[in-house]
């Protein structure tokens, strides 16, 4: 049994609102085990046989099918969680600027992300792993980054999320 952190693409904004205990519910019939939710911007831990691919499909058709939306997650065991944490050369948070992490499920959207984002004014970017990419961004002007910009473009949309450093510390501390 391996334990994962969950990260639903794209709810609770833009119009796909998913309370947290609705989710636990839809879960349910899955076979995983020990699901918690954290925080309201759509990420979980459990508990499951499957692999990490394994268990994407599931979630995805899960959500799909009990909330009508085209459902996209990343999933990370914790050890790939960990790693990708500890390869992050931005503090979780100062005074002047947040860290944040874009995970992808195609390792090629962040090789394109990576690229643009480097040709970006100001922007500092560390490519964690084949599914991270790591930004800080000035406190208050997140949205407005240029690299926020780049990664909220349509084409990055369905398969990249983006979650503050702070977020996935909160996972790995989860999954225990």
């Amino acid at each position: 049994m391996s334990n994962y952190a969950v990260f639903l693409r794209g709810i609770n904004v833009g119009g796909i609102n998913i309370k947290m205990a609705d989710l636990r519910l839809a879960l349910e019939p899955l076979p995983v085990t020990g699901v918690k939710t954290l925080l309201a911007s759509g990420n979980f831990v459990c508990a499951a046989e499957a692999t990490a691919p394994e268990l994407k499909d599931l979630v995805e058709v899960c959500l799909r099918d009990r909330f009508g939306y085209d459902a996209r997650v990343v999933v990370l065991d914790r050890d790939r969680l960990a790693a990708i944490i500890e390869a992050c050369p931005f503090p979780p948070d100062n005074k002047a600027r947040h860290s944040y992490v874009t995970l992808s499920s195609d390792p090629a959207i962040l090789d394109e992300l990576e690229t643009l984002g480097g040709g970006l004014a100001g922007v500092e970017l560390a490519r964690l792993s084949p599914e991270a990419l790591a930004w800080p961004a000035p406190v208050g002007g997140t949205l407005d980054s240029p690299f926020s910009k780049l990664t909220a473009k349509a084409k990055n949309k369905s398969t990249t999320t983006t979650r503050n450093l702070r977020t996935l510390l909160k996972c790995r501390d989860a999954l225990g």
